[in-house]
């Protein structure tokens, strides 16, 4: 689609939407937002997890085909993501156009920095370090003698 093209915004959805309503299994969540996706996949195992994702992947891939839309290998990333000390191997190979996807312990989705564990301590103090970023640059141009005024 043309970026920044006032009739873009309106066919990608209509071309978006046939992805988003394919036939995923039940353990399979799709959500959306602009040309961002992300699937959701729940198994028992890493192992049952990972061969429920190629098989999500292979429909996606074989509907961009179809389509004729191409996806950034580059830019997809996948993460394991689990609460529970597990003593079976931890990676996941997940395959796009048949190159595998690098695998990431966090992962930043919509402005949000999500690890691995589901803990937001990192967005937190991301969000601090720019907060106080911000704070010392507002010190630096207001003081009571010098710089802005208040008012400004």
């Amino acid at each position: 689609m043309p970026q920044r093209s006032c009739c873009g915004p309106g066919l990608w959805n209509i071309q978006y939407n046939k992805k988003l309503n394919l036939s995923f299994t039940k353990r399979t969540r799709a959500v959306a937002f602009a040309d961002d996706l992300l699937l959701i996949i729940r198994g028992e195992s890493v192992r049952k997890a990972e061969n429920f994702a190629n098989i999500e992947m292979s429909k996606i891939n074989s509907w961009s085909k179809r389509n004729k839309v191409g996806f950034n290998e580059a830019k997809t990333k996948t993460m394991l993501i689990s609460r529970r000390k597990r003593k079976e191997a931890k990676e996941i190979k997940i395959y796009l156009n048949n190159k595998p996807i690098k695998e990431v312990t966090t992962m930043t989705y919509l402005g949000i920095i999500i690890d691995d564990k589901l803990k937001f301590s990192q967005h937190i103090s991301n969000a601090a370090d720019e907060s106080a970023k911000l704070i010392f640059s507002l010190s630096k141009s207001a003081k009571i003698h010098w710089g802005l005024q208040h008012e400004a």
